[in-house]
């Protein structure tokens, strides 16, 4: 685990570029924090970063609970709020299981009902603010995957 300050939100964003850059296979992140904590901006760098279309706006799919965005190929970027579930049976009505592939991104906001389908993420961050809304972001790997892409992240 490596802690990462940010301070603006241009930081949070360049910090979800740069790892977006670095994306070389499917990979599947798991995004904690709080309301306001800067999930939804780290989804814009990353989306830039993976090479997204500027032409869509990413958002929080807190209604929709999943946005899809092209990347550049091979890959999709899926984008996950599960805040408005109320158990893992519902994961199948929104498709999870057809978006699991090794050309998928899987970004996923409030993350915790898929731990009662024993799912496990390549990356975890946790975002943490203070109360002048100076942000740490603690990055955890789990897996190849997630390992490979933090060692080229802290070089």
């Amino acid at each position: 685990m490596k802690p990462i300050e940010s301070k603006t939100e241009e930081e949070t964003l360049a910090l979800g570029e740069r790892i977006g850059k670095l994306i070389s296979q499917g990979l599947s992140i798991a995004l904690k924090g709080d309301l306001g904590a800067g999930k939804t901006t780290f989804v814009k760098g990353l989306a830039k970063g993976l090479g997204v279309s500027e032409a869509y706006y990413i958002t929080s799919p807190t209604f929709t609970l999943i946005n899809e965005y092209p990347a550049t190929p091979p890959f999709t970027l899926y984008h996950l709020d599960l805040y408005r579930l109320s158990s893992a049976d519902e994961l199948e009505y929104i498709g999870f299981d057809d978006i699991i592939d090794n050309n998928h991104i899987i970004v996923v906001e409030w993350p915790e009902i898929l731990k009662d389908i024993s799912f496990e993420f390549d990356i975890e961050i946790r975002f943490q603010f203070d109360s002048q809304y100076n942000r740490t972001l603690s990055v955890f790997a789990s897996g190849q995957p997630g390992k490979n892409l933090l060692s080229k992240l802290f070089l």
